[in-house]
């Protein structure tokens, strides 16, 4: 298949896996690459330590083209992004945050540049700042999507940038290929069908409940982390949710991110107190999220963890591998399209 993202970004297929913290780790970025798709490594709950062993592990796993992600609104992302871009990675991708720089930085050694959007102004914003395309992100999606669906986000922004746009939010098969081109998007973007394959590394409880979960057991909050997301609806979800936060609790839990980030406790302690009281809660949730994200996604801990998930859940009915998936998508998309004319006769 050739669209304007194979073509861009030198993949056989234009089938992206999304930057999942925890999620999408060398093993499973080189597995979608491996398979002819594109594999965005996430950084955002990396140190720059860590970040630099990813990018090389990734390298030792893959020969193909991947990507990074930068979550500019996390402490530390600078740090990364220097990281990344040292490293020449041949893609990265950028949200939540202004890229400009990083998108001339990245140029400079012949890269290619991603943003991540969930609306016009951001989107409009990303091309003016010389992003090669977008990831626009859905209601539907796991993490932070945005207020509107996919089938109407995509085609808004279709007509309204010059720049590929990749569809992410409700895919997970061929139907959903050929529905995102159809809009005018020239490839997807999935978290969660990729989360949900043997390579993941998710924790076994959370694959099985990928599989039993409907389209309806998923909830919209900006009570975890602090940016609305969608996650799976369980008890943990809902125990995060209630939980009640004040200045006090901000500054301990700015002690969990920097630990986490490897950043200095100070700067980062004195960055919050002087962001104003509600940047300091939402960075409160922030660390409670990512206490939250880890404990479901490593541990399966749903009593008091929180696992982002997709609606597409109920679309999900195995855990094959990464090849298998990749290889149903392209084949269903095939059969599909060649029976599209019969049904116009």
């Amino acid at each position: 298949m050739k669209t304007r993202i194979t073509e861009l970004f030198d993949i056989p297929y234009p089938i992206l896996l999304s930057g999942m913290s925890w999620i999408s780790t060398p093993e499973l970025v080189a597995a979608v690459c491996n398979a002819g798709g594109l594999g965005i490594l996430a950084t955002g709950i990396l140190s720059a330590d860590q970040t630099l062993e990813y990018v090389q592990r990734t390298r030792e796993l893959t020969d193909k083209p991947f990507a990074a992600n930068v979550t500019l609104y996390f402490p530390g992302a600078e740090r990364n992004a220097r990281v990344l871009i040292e490293e020449k990675v041949p893609i990265i991708n950028y949200a939540l945050g202004k890229g400009d720089k990083i998108t001339e930085a990245v140029h400079a050694y012949g890269g290619k540049v991603m943003a991540t959007v969930t609306n016009a102004r951001h989107a409009l914003a990303a091309q003016r700042d010389g992003a090669d395309a977008l990831i626009a992100t859905g209601h539907e999606a796991a993490g932070h999507g945005g207020e509107v669906t996919s089938l109407v986000l995509v085609p808004s922004l279709v007509r309204q940038v010059k720049i590929p746009v990749i569809a992410a939010g409700g895919f997970a098969d061929g139907r959903g290929l050929l529905a995102a081109l159809s809009l005018g998007a020239d490839g997807i973007s999935m978290g969660t069908r990729f989360m949900s394959t043997v390579e993941s590394p998710v924790n076994e409880v959370q694959k099985q409940a990928c599989r039993a979960s409907k389209v309806e057991d998923t909830l919209y909050t900006n009570r975890v982390d602090g940016l609305y997301a969608r996650v799976m609806k369980t008890e943990g979800a809902l125990r995060v949710m209630r939980k009640r936060l004040n200045p006090i609790s901000v500054l301990f839990l700015s002690r969990k991110i920097a630990k986490l980030l490897g950043f200095p406790w100070m700067k980062l302690a004195m960055g919050i107190l002087l962001s104003g009281y509600r940047k300091s809660i939402q960075m409160a949730r922030m660390a409670i999220g990512f206490e939250a994200f880890q404990s479901a996604t490593i541990d399966g801990d749903n009593a008091r963890g929180v696992l982002p998930l997709g609606q597409v859940t109920g679309l999900i009915e195995d855990t094959p591998t990464v090849q298998e998936v990749i290889d149903r998508i392209m084949a269903e998309a095939s059969e599909i399209l060649a029976a599209l004319p019969d049904r116009f006769q």
